[in-house]
């Protein structure tokens, strides 16, 4: 469940300078509506894609030389940053268990301290998403097979269950295919469609027809959004 504490837990940051579509499937994150403002996460964090689209605020400590005073960045989860066995946790290893890592663009990084500092201890803390309009679909597949984008997530941000129905059909369980791409397998041609989406913190939303009957692979549509 999505716990928003009053405290900090110190680890560490390091910058990157390229920003990819990332391992959550969002894609342009541009597009998305995520900006510049995104975070990868080590796998003591990332939970198998669980915690992709949760929100964090960042901050940067004891690093007189490099951090900004007095600020913080709130970032959403969008990336993996995968573990180096190769390497100890401490020397090229970041991302290794069991440690919390955030890997962040440079534009993101130089929000809080100057980038020439490449990593440097930071607290975060877990807290709620706020975004414009409500829960996107993004719909695409062939025959019966769909696999839905689910983006712009508020509240929890994060994504643990969806449900998938058409005109002719009852609510069907879906599966987490990758990241915040979930997937299922039946007859949804010419059905407007409705979504019922569950966050980490229990709360379902339910979204009736955002599809209209004349849908086409490709589309993205707009539902109901969870409480912020």
């Amino acid at each position: 469940m999505l716990q928003v504490n009053n405290g900090y837990v110190k680890w560490s940051l390091e910058i990157v300078f390229t920003h990819g579509s990332g391992a959550c499937g969002y894609g342009n994150l541009m597009k998305r509506g995520y900006g510049m403002s995104t975070v990868a996460l080590s796998d003591a964090l990332f939970n198998k894609g669980a915690s992709c689209g949760g929100c964090y605020e960042v901050r940067c400590v004891e690093e007189l030389r490099y951090c900004i005073p007095g600020t913080s960045i709130i970032v959403t989860a969008t990336n993996y940053c995968a573990a180096n066995y190769g390497l100890p946790g401490d020397a090229g290893g970041l991302c290794n268990p069991p440690n919390k890592h955030f890997v962040m663009p440079i534009a993101a990084f130089e929000k809080i301290g100057i980038w020439k500092a490449g990593v440097m201890p930071v607290q975060y803390r877990r807290i709620k998403c706020i975004r414009e309009g409500g829960i996107r679909f993004t719909v695409t597949g062939l025959g019966i097979f769909h696999s839905v984008l689910i983006s712009n997530a508020a509240g929890p941000g994060e994504v643990s269950a969806v449900k998938m129905k058409g005109s002719r059909t009852g609510w069907l369980p879906m599966g987490r295919n990758w990241g915040s791409i979930w997937h299922i397998s039946a007859d949804f041609k010419n059905q407007p469609l409705s979504f019922e989406v569950t966050g980490s913190d229990g709360i379902t939303v339910t979204s009736y027809n955002v599809a209209p009957q004349n849908w086409q692979f490709g589309q993205t549509f707009e539902g109901k959004q969870f409480p912020s």
